[in-house]
């Protein structure tokens, strides 16, 4: 067996090959033993620490790379101390790195005999049966969003909006920014009062609560997760608006409401569809929708030719079964059910200011978090959050809200020009 010190020297080797063309080295080091490999300057913009040999052996296992380095991270044998999107963009340049035969060897060599640690807390998800169907889909969605209330509460806004907020300000506050995202969405959907809108995947219902106090529509919302709807119901009745607002448990493809909705919305929850049943996705938001009706769908897309690009990591660890397509595959799915599209507007660099308050809110919760679930489950977030705002920053993701209308004869009903989204009185 490898003593210590031959770990350390073996361990320092391997780094200074996996890391010989990441220029400049704006990081420091620090090995279980405590000793350090320097930055190349004066600053330091974070510390990568490992904290035994087997984050050196999970980064070389044969795991995809960015599964590796995630669970390195997650079960605590490598730690970040600073800036973790500067740490994300080293992890990115070690996941997709490309060692010559020499190095291999090399690299090979001297990670002989590592030890393996154990892992618990958190665990990579294990789904049963086909994928995208009702039953495995309630698995996917409950693994990610029944973590716990709590958990959730520690780091988004009083509303608990889980998507993208809509900063007018890049210093608006996380609860303005999504009162603002709320009120947007009701002005692009043109809420009246009177009308009955739904929404799929409703969350802990912060928009169909907005809808119903500020445009005056009655509002159900469906979600898979039994937590978001518990709570969701007890917000409606704390508001008192049991009579207009109602959330249950129901997938989308089990609704039965045949053209009885003027306006339809979904946000965030696309990505859950996945290829095989856009086109059922969108052809049930048709059928449910009046003539003339509205739907607005908002997504994450990834650019076009990316769509093979899916971080293992996220698929077992964040979002299992998610999937990501370009924005034009997705229209065509729309089109293809009968759905006019007026209007698309990408959101992206909102999501990267959404992203980066949740990561900080996040770390100023550390400790309760850490309580409520577990260290493991909160490293996931840790990772997940600055991760994906990298991605929204660098365009390699996008987020789109696009109006559909299901064409009636003759007028669509909609105005001329968007003049009335940004307008400053609510409609109601």
């Amino acid at each position: 067996m490898n003593t210590n010190s031959e770990l350390t020297h073996r361990g320092s080797a391997i780094l200074e090959l996996l890391l010989a063309d990441y220029h400049p080295r704006d990081f420091t080091i620090q090995l279980w033993d405590g000793s350090q490999i320097g930055a190349e300057g004066d600053f330091s913009r974070f510390n990568l620490r490992f904290n035994s040999p087997e984050a050196l052996r999970l980064m070389l296992s044969r795991k995809s790379s960015d599964l590796a380095l995630a669970e390195a991270y997650i079960y605590g044998s490598l730690d970040v101390q600073g800036d973790h999107e500067a740490a994300m963009r080293l992890a990115n340049f070690l996941a997709n790195r490309r060692l010559g035969a020499s190095t291999i060897l090399q690299v090979g060599w001297n990670a002989l005999h590592i030890p393996r640690g154990s892992n618990n807390g958190r665990h990579a998800v294990r789904l049963r049966g086909k994928a995208h169907t009702v039953a495995r889909d309630r698995q996917a969605v409950r693994f990610h969003y029944d973590v716990t209330n709590e958990f959730y509460a520690l780091w988004l806004d009083s509303r608990m909006v889980y998507s993208c907020a809509y900063f007018k300000q890049v210093d608006d506050d996380l609860d303005t920014a999504q009162v603002q995202k709320l009120d947007y969405l009701c002005r692009k959907l043109r809420l009246k009062p009177g009308e009955r809108l739904l929404d799929i995947g409703c969350g802990w219902g912060g928009l169909v609560i907005f809808a119903a106090q500020n445009y005056g529509v009655s509002c159900k919302g469906i979600t898979l997760s039994e937590n978001q709807a518990t709570l969701a119901n007890q917000r409606i009745a704390q508001a008192g608006l049991q009579k207009r607002c109602q959330v249950q448990v129901c997938d989308y493809r089990e609704l039965s409401e045949q053209g009885e909705f003027e306006k339809i919305v979904s946000v965030g929850m696309v990505e859950h569809v996945g290829r095989d049943q856009l086109r059922r996705y969108f052809g049930q938001a048709m059928s449910l929708l009046l003539p003339g009706g509205v739907f607005l769908n908002h997504g994450i897309a990834c650019r076009a030719g990316d769509e093979s690009k899916t971080s293992a990591f996220i698929s077992r660890y964040v979002f299992p079964d998610g999937e990501l397509l370009p924005i034009n595959e997705t229209l065509r799915y729309a089109e293809e059910v009968g759905f006019e599209v007026r209007d698309v507007e990408n959101l992206r660099e909102h999501y990267t200011l959404t992203l980066r308050e949740w990561a900080r809110r996040l770390d100023l919760n550390r400790s309760r978090a850490v309580e409520v679930v577990d260290e493991p489950t909160f490293r996931v977030w840790r990772l997940f959050l600055p991760g994906s705002a990298i991605a929204f920053d660098s365009g390699a993701l996008n987020v789109y809200q696009t109006l559909l209308v299901k064409t009636a004869e003759g007028s669509r009903g909609l105005p001329l020009t968007r003049s009335d989204w940004y307008l400053e009185k609510r409609s109601a």
